[in-house]
């Protein structure tokens, strides 16, 4: 760097003697001129180097943590400690899946590598992750078994054995098919965890047509076969560190659970719960699994559901009494089940459930920044997450049910605040438009036929054969419910199980903002979704061919005109507050609080609908609440 500096200043030094020379007049000599000026260059060139070689002597006596080759090895030992920390040993057999997988993308193929041995790896991974101390350790708080072992200096102890009974988010899926297309995602994971990430980053495709189910029999299509992931392990967590049942399993661990008196009951959420039977025999199995609890520990079982996984023990019930189904009787349930807990149970439904069938979107999709939109329509069009949903029968079990008798009408709605601008009973609303039209309101009634009607007609025979979304009051026809596997799912249309003995607790957050209902907006016409964008005609194989055929009718028009979540309308001063077309209302952040706490409130405390006396205790938990605070 030195000499550079130097000869830079030397060609400088040069240009400028002779830009001098030639400037200077006749009068000077031009061979002493220029041996004066090659004296003051040695001189100059002297003085510079020395300043030089000083300052560089001045840098080489920094401090030593200071310098590169310190600091550079530093940042590769921080490195792959954060990696032992952040990275599962069981994650370093699929590095090479994963390199596969973007290499492939780009056109190159990796050449099949020999297969290591991690075990040992693991187990010294393992041994040292276990030396680190707990605050240490990014993916834990140190307080995993804290619950547990304030139960546990009480005294108390194993007793009741525990089913757990997962939500969507919290099943996890994998694909069992052998066919050819599908061979590559063999006991993947489709659904959570990593492995899901980079099917639906580097195959999309057919991990959408792995997913999506007949829309005619809402089974398996063919060749595919995809399966609810078995074991805890399957629902402990989403992704690494987004933790579901883990930490519910390590408490319960503390008191002396383990897998002879705790098991999982995994489901395809994505089958109606008809077919759950029917494809899975999913309520004989877990029949099963509860007899043999009841038979060997002597003692009846603690059932716990998360989210839809209440929906689908409601459904159970009625399932083991019916003499068509599991023909358990109808003192199976007071005999088998000591209790059943609903976290964050979705009794009536949730709004965004609505939204998602009709225009493929909820508040977490237009909220978005345009990056993340962008991102999301990359991977995922409107129509493409339409045709999912639509697809999923299982999903369906989560539309609004009661109508207006639970969620409002244009009157008003029972969760409406005082100073209302707007009332969450018109569950879908439109603004005037600049020529001044005016599409009407619709409340939950009118919404959801709107909404069927603008659907595939296998997806309105599939809700019609599986679903009931009404209230029914009259108790002689609540009676003939439990032979309509129909309403099994809907809590308003069914009587809870002569079980006097057991017990019901609903627990669920709340005081955060949910999405209740929505403002939407117009938009171009479409075409149906069979051919969107067919060629109109086909031609014979004569390139000069003139006899060509229309795959449409003469007269070509559009199907309906597109309605979307008005997510340029935001107005955070009005109340109930506007972010982005969705009108926010009080819940757990996910589900509304009718949902959530209706039926354990006031519902079940009806004869109508408890006609033998369950006793129902509700365990609401606000975010701001002390931790010794219960209501």
């Amino acid at each position: 760097m030195a000499s550079t500096n130097l000869r830079k200043r030397r060609g400088s030094q040069i240009r400028q003697s002779s830009d001098s020379a030639l400037l200077a007049g006749p009068s000077h000599h031009p061979s002493h001129q220029n041996e004066h000026d090659h004296d003051l260059e040695a001189d100059e060139l002297r003085k510079e180097f020395v300043d030089t070689v000083k300052a560089t002597s001045k840098k080489e006596n920094r401090f030593f943590f200071a310098k590169k080759r310190f600091i550079f090895p530093l940042g590769i030992i921080l490195g792959v400690l954060m990696g032992f920390i952040l990275i599962q040993p069981t994650d370093l057999p699929d590095i090479q899946t994963h390199l596969a997988l973007l290499l492939d993308e780009f056109g190159f193929a990796l050449p099949q590598l020999p297969q290591i041995d991690f075990s040992s790896v693991e187990v010294e991974w393992r041994r040292l992750f276990n030396s680190i101390p707990e605050p240490w350790k990014l993916n834990t708080n140190g307080l995993e078994f804290k619950v547990g072992e304030e139960i546990a200096a009480r005294g108390l102890s194993a007793k009741h054995p525990v089913v757990l009974v997962p939500g969507i988010i919290s099943t996890g899926l994998e694909s069992w098919s052998t066919s050819p297309e599908y061979r590559t995602f063999f006991r993947q994971k489709l659904w959570g965890g990593f492995p899901m990430i980079s099917q639906v980053m580097f195959k999309r495709e057919k991990w959408m047509a792995a997913l999506m189910l007949d829309p005619e029999t809402g089974l398996d299509p063919p060749g595919a076969k995809v399966r609810a992931a078995e074991g805890i392990d399957a629902a402990s967590s989403f992704i690494q560190g987004y933790w579901l049942w883990s930490k519910i399993v390590e408490n319960l661990a503390v008191i002396n659970y383990d897998t002879n008196n705790l098991h999982l009951a995994p489901y395809d959420w994505r089958l109606s719960y008809h077919n759950l039977e029917e494809r899975d025999g999913y309520f004989s199995k877990l029949k099963t699994t509860i007899e043999g609890f009841r038979k060997r520990e002597d003692e009846k079982v603690v059932l716990v559901a998360h989210s839809m996984g209440s929906t689908v023990m409601l459904y159970f019930f009625k399932w083991v009494e019916s003499p068509q189904h599991g023909n358990g009787g109808l003192n199976w349930v007071d005999t088998h089940i000591e209790a059943l807990i609903t976290i964050a149970g979705t009794h009536l439904g949730v709004t965004k459930a609505m939204t998602a069938f009709y225009s493929g979107e909820m508040k977490d999709t237009v909220q978005m920044n345009p990056a993340g939109a962008y991102v999301l329509e990359r991977f995922f069009s409107r129509k493409e997450r339409q045709k999912l949903f639509r697809s999923w029968a299982g999903s369906a079990s989560m539309w609004m049910k009661g109508g207006e008798a639970v969620w409002g009408n244009s009157h008003g709605a029972p969760d409406d605040t005082d100073g209302s601008s707007h009332s969450h009973g018109d569950l879908i609303a439109f603004r005037r438009t600049e020529d001044g039209v005016q599409t009407p309101n619709m409340t939950s009634d009118t919404a959801s036929t709107w909404i069927l009607e603008r659907t595939p007609t296998s997806f309105q025979k599939m809700v019609a054969s599986n679903y009931s979304y009404g209230i029914e009051r009259d108790e002689e026809k609540l009676k003939q419910n439990n032979l309509d596997h129909r309403t099994w799912s809907n809590p308003l249309e069914i009587q809870l199980p002569k079980a006097p003995s057991m017990k019901i607790y609903c627990v669920y957050g709340h005081g955060k903002e949910t999405e209740r209902s929505y403002w939407y907006a117009k938009g171009g016409y479409e075409y149906d979704d069979i051919q969107p964008d067919a060629p109109s005609a086909t031609c014979a194989n004569d390139a000069n061919a003139t006899d060509c055929v229309s795959t449409r009718a003469a007269i070509d028009l559009p199907m309906f005109q597109k309605n979307l979540i008005d997510s340029e309308y935001t107005d955070e001063t009005v109340s109930p507050k506007i972010i982005n077309g969705v009108k926010m209302g009080e819940g757990d952040g996910t589900v509304s609080l009718l949902s959530l706490g209706a039926m354990c409130v006031e519902g079940w405390k009806r004869k109508r609908w408890n006609p033998h006396g369950i006793q129902v205790t509700t365990v609401e938990v606000c975010p701001h609440a002390r931790s010794d605070d219960t209501s």
